[in-house]
């Protein structure tokens, strides 16, 4: 909107992008058409692989999930959807928004390009994607947002509000010390970029200790660095150089080259640095350069780095340089089109990073707070941010109808130098904002001080009565959920005077059994997808010592490939693009998260119990590398007679 108002909707305009069809979206439509049932074409779609490799591992995939949902592949039906399914694949399925890239023109857009209305209000789009545009030369620019910036903005406020000091991107006291520290140790839970499985594995391995080794961890975590094969080398030569070993023993083929290099141990990592070597190897001049450029940002999509391979290859060979030397070249260059980092993208992004942890660090509270109410945003859910700011001493208080607002807050815990955090009405699922607000607005008044009197002054419905009292908010009264939900049924709001003879005895709640812990923990879970008062996994872990599962945090204290046995909720799976069909599990126990390596192979044959077990148990070995720690998986089970708690996860980002 910002745009739009600087510029006006006649020469501004958001660019579109073209959807297609992914094995998912495909099922759903091709099922519709058949007049398959929306039962089983639902059961079918959620079971099936989001993304295609191509049409025969695809109906392959289809033809087994049928079977699972109870669809015939050999059947007329089955296979109609089996030959249309892998057909769609690819095709265009709907034109939609791409998010951020704008179109600005100098004069009036629709005369450049046509143009439609959003089905939002005050947004215009431009009917080309980005691909069409840059054909006919038209300049796109991408206004992205980052949730960080505005966690930060949030954690400056906290930090002003709270501790009277004034911080800015700007003074941030920078190269601490202690903080290189925790980043070493992938204590980074939250932090910018770096918080993520194949980030945190990285960083006890490159252990960045200045801001530039910040930059290059930024970067070097891409499919880019990873397909082009530059990953091992620079750690092996950052090995190398802690031991004293001398740059010219990385036999940098010409000073050119090693002027390009150096500052990357001889690896290149960043754009900017592809674009220079082509230019001082193999002969290119800046114009061919960005041209190099332009295709390596849709290599993936066309191919069209083929058409400079013979250019790059004989460039080099008449400069002299080895014929191995230019194949690498190549091929890390190819690699940048899998999604290279320009340099100056990874210091802005290692800046944000190094402020981030510096937060985290120095006021553990004030940074998990401001991370949970910019939600949605980062690899972590509000659970495990929770635990983890409790791992660094942080108190956490319940969400409470006469504490909480909707936002999370920071309150005083008395004789504690730190401030405990409030939970927000926010991270109750059924209560929404305008109803938060409401609260807040009557407790202004005074505090509640009874069922009745919140039920009196908020004027609130039956509905939304019974959803509080189901979260559990009113501990301050006294009340735990089934004595608030107890009253909230009960309650009416009208005098009646059909019950005017009763006593307060008669009116008077029945003596209701106390929650145990287990339904306190699950109830937390169902509606809040977090407990203060435990983790589901400890109430089975009895069970669990009996078939030999240990707790992760052990993990830490055991050798290279012995066998273990690890349990949990899931709370993410990945699967990278570079990773060659592995996919990749975090669980979580009442002790700590142990990362799981599933093989292809493995995963096919234990895929449905991996997304479908309430809580489960992975074996495997254990396989260390310095102070990263996998479970290598060789089976996964689920634990008999578990109840799925309601957490919400990170699936295959």
């Amino acid at each position: 909107q910002y745009i739009y108002r600087k510029y006006q909707r006649e020469r501004a305009g958001m660019t579109a992008t073209v959807i297609t069809y992914r094995p998912r979206s495909a099922v759903r439509d091709v099922g519709k058409a058949l007049g398959i049932s929306a039962d089983t074409i639902d059961a079918l779609a959620k079971t099936v692989d989001r993304h295609a490799v191509d049409e025969d591992s695809t109906r392959a995939m289809l033809t087994e999930r049928c079977r699972e949902v109870g669809l015939q592949p050999e059947s007329l039906l089955g296979q109609r959807l089996l030959g249309l399914v892998p057909q769609l694949l690819g095709f265009p399925r709907h034109l939609s928004q791409h998010t951020g890239g704008m179109v600005i023109t100098n004069d009036v857009l629709c005369e450049v390009v046509p143009i439609e209305n959003a089905s939002m209000s005050d947004r215009t789009v431009v009917q080309w994607d980005k691909d069409d545009l840059d054909a006919l030369g038209i300049l796109k620019v991408d206004c992205l947002a980052l949730g960080m910036l505005t966690a930060i903005h949030k954690a400056f406020d906290l930090l002003e509000q709270h501790n009277g000091k004034s911080l800015t991107l700007q003074n941030v006291p920078a190269e601490d010390p202690q903080v290189y520290d925790m980043i070493c140790r992938a204590d980074t839970i939250g932090v910018f970029q770096i918080e993520s499985r194949a980030q945190m594995s990285m960083l006890p391995r490159l252990k960045p200790r200045t801001f530039y080794d910040l930059v290059i961890e930024v970067a070097i975590v891409r499919p880019g660095p990873i397909q082009g094969g530059m990953v091992h080398p620079y750690l092996q030569r950052r090995a190398n150089q802690e031991k004293g070993e001398e740059k010219e023993k990385w036999n940098y083929p010409s000073k050119e080259i090693e002027d390009v290099l150096q500052r990357t141990l001889g690896v290149p990592i960043f754009q900017e640095q592809a674009m220079a070597l082509a230019v001082v190897a193999a002969g290119f001049t800046p114009g061919e350069a960005d041209q190099l450029r332009r295709a390596m940002g849709a290599w993936r999509r066309t191919g069209d780095m083929e058409q400079f391979r013979t250019k790059l290859v004989d460039g080099m060979r008449e400069k002299g340089l080895p014929e191995g030397f230019a194949e690498r070249v190549y091929k890390q260059i190819c690699g940048f089109g899998e999604y290279g980092f320009p340099e100056s993208h990874a210091a802005s992004f290692a800046r944000l990073a190094y402020i981030s942890a510096w937060l985290k660090y120095y006021y553990p509270d004030v940074f998990c707070v401001s991370l949970m109410n910019s939600q949605p945003m980062g690899f972590y859910a509000p659970a495990q941010l929770l635990r983890d700011a409790q791992e660094h001493g942080v108190t956490v208080l319940p969400c409470d109808i006469n504490h909480s607002a909707w936002d999370h807050t920071l309150a005083s815990v008395p004789g504690e130098k730190s401030r405990a955090i409030r939970l927000g009405f926010r991270v109750v699922l059924s209560c929404s904002q305008p109803h938060a607000t409401l609260i807040e607005e009557t407790r202004k008044a005074g505090r509640f001080q009874s069922f009745s009197n919140f039920a009196d002054r908020t004027k609130f419905p039956q509905a939304v009565l019974r959803r509080l009292a189901n979260a559990g908010v009113f501990g301050s009264l006294g009340l735990d959920r089934r004595e608030a939900l107890w009253q909230a049924i009960s309650y009416d709001g009208q005098a009646l005077p059909l019950f005017d003879h009763l006593t307060e005895m008669d009116k008077a709640p029945p003596n209701l059994p106390a929650l145990s812990r287990v339904e306190q923990v699950f109830a937390d879970y169902a509606t809040m997808t977090l407990s203060l008062q435990g983790h589901p996994l400890e109430f089975w872990r009895d069970y669990l010592e009996t078939v030999n599962v240990k707790p992760a945090i052990e993990l830490q204290d055991m050798e290279n490939a012995v066998p273990i046995s690890v349990a949990g909720i899931v709370l993410s799976y990945q699967r990278p693009g570079t990773a060659s069909g592995v996919t990749f599990m975090t669980l979580e126990d009442e002790t700590a998260s142990a990362n799981l390596v599933v093989f292809p192979e493995v995963w096919a044959r234990f895929r449905r119990t991996a997304l479908k077990a309430p809580l489960l148990i992975a074996r495997g070995k254990l396989q260390r590398a310095n102070e990263v720690i996998h479970v290598v998986v060789e089976r996964l089970e689920s634990i008999p007679n578990s109840i799925k708690p309601k957490t919400r996860r990170r699936e295959f980002h």
